[in-house]
């Protein structure tokens, strides 16, 4: 379609929204249904082979002991950043454009780009969306793998694309072959979110390099990197070297986690100039952004103290987990982000309520006729009141 219908479109979104504020922007799933559905058990559905289980009351989130159901880094925003957000908030009243472009030249330093290949928005995932509305304006198909973050695809389904999904492999890393086999006449654009979400597994570098290299000869290719701070070598894993090699890559990167800004919104994809130039057309990126959370980001990105401690604490609390579920006989999915999905032996609603009684918030799912939790890193103290619960429940 030439023009998006904005009324079918806004009904769709806010579907999808209504079902993100039960799971916010996390899904797997296998059907192409346009939007979130929930099905006679009050399951989330994404297809036959995936739902999510709800509570009868969604817990609040002030009476538990361990929120550990949002991916949220429980260490920020770091000092120095609140502090910044702090002196710049009298200055609410005034339109940050200067201090924004200022924030890019910043960005672009780090990332070894031009401040021409950043685009800034309130969190990596307006940007996925945005960039989901513009390629599939007028049709086409998205490849991406299965499980995987949902977020621009759900968006590009609604706007006009077929999803075509390819399942991650056994070792929970993407099926780049199968990708690149997927790939067609009609497809607009290669989604791949590395550290995946919500399995928490990495895509050899060196493969992934290779196949995005290639590809996006071909095709554009979408990297999601949002957790790729919790990586001790996060920069040398990222595939932003590629944007200097003239490749249609877009790279997306947020200050929601490793910097603990989620509740601030801010973000921003790397992108060739020409692909900026396309969505911002229709969407001016930088506009979503409140004033004080640039200085903010501007801060955190010098305190490199506190992405080192948010990162070593986090690693230390996925250490703690794995090793209550090594003692409980449970395997998990090794992770290289700030959450851990492991299989576990009862029906998932039931879990959930019996987890909130214990006043721990986590995620419980049904995949492929199999219950899975899926809980996220806290401080040591919520990963422990975690551990106690999951063995009271569980025994």
């Amino acid at each position: 379609m030439n023009t998006l219908d904005r009324r079918a479109w806004l009904k769709r979104g806010m579907l999808t929204a209504a079902g993100a504020m039960v799971i916010p922007h996390v899904t797997f799933g296998k059907s192409n249904a346009k939007g979130l559905h929930i099905n006679s058990k009050g399951q989330t559905l994404y297809s036959p082979f995936f739902k999510e289980y709800n509570a009868n009351v969604f817990p609040d989130s002030m009476e538990l002991l361990a929120k550990l159901n949002a991916n949220e880094n429980p260490y920020g925003p770091s000092p120095k950043a609140i502090e910044a957000f702090k002196n710049a908030a009298p200055m609410g009243n005034r339109y940050a454009w200067k201090e924004l472009f200022d924030l890019m030249e910043k960005i672009a330093v780090e990332e070894k780009v031009t401040a021409k290949n950043i685009m800034m928005g309130p969190g990596s995932s307006d940007l996925l969306e945005k960039t989901a509305m513009v390629l599939f304006a007028d049709g086409g198909n998205i490849v991406s793998a299965d499980p995987s973050y949902m977020s621009l695809i759900k968006v590009a389904e609604a706007t006009g694309a077929t999803w075509k999904p390819v399942p991650l492999k056994e070792d929970w890393s993407h099926d780049l072959a199968a990708m690149e086999a997927a790939i067609d006449a009609d497809t607009k654009l290669v989604y791949i979110c590395n550290p995946n979400n919500p399995t928490g597994s990495m895509t050899d570098h060196a493969e992934l390099v290779d196949f995005c290299s290639r590809v996006s000869d071909k095709v554009t290719v979408f990297i999601d990197e949002a957790y790729l701070g919790f990586l001790d070598d996060a920069a040398k894993k990222s595939m932003v070297s590629l944007i200097n090699e003239g490749k249609d890559v877009i790279i997306a990167r947020t200050f929601s986690k490793i910097h603990g800004m989620a509740g601030l919104r801010i973000g921003y994809i790397v992108a060739q100039e020409d692909t900026l130039d396309k969505i911002q057309k229709i969407t001016r990126g930088g506009m979503g952004i409140s004033y004080p959370t640039i200085f903010a980001a501007s801060v955190s990105m010098d305190d490199v103290a506190f992405q080192n401690k948010s990162r070593k604490l986090n690693a230390e609390c996925r250490e703690y987990v794995y090793s209550v579920l090594d003692k409980m006989g449970y395997s998990y999915v090794p992770s290289s982000t700030s959450f851990i999905l492991f299989p576990i032996e009862m029906e998932g609603k039931e879990f959930l309520e019996k987890m909130t009684e214990q006043r721990v918030g986590v995620r419980a799912f049904d995949i492929m006729d199999k219950n899975w939790c899926r809980v996220s890193m806290g401080t040591m103290e919520e990963m422990e009141i975690f551990g106690a619960a999951l063995q009271k429940v569980l025994a």
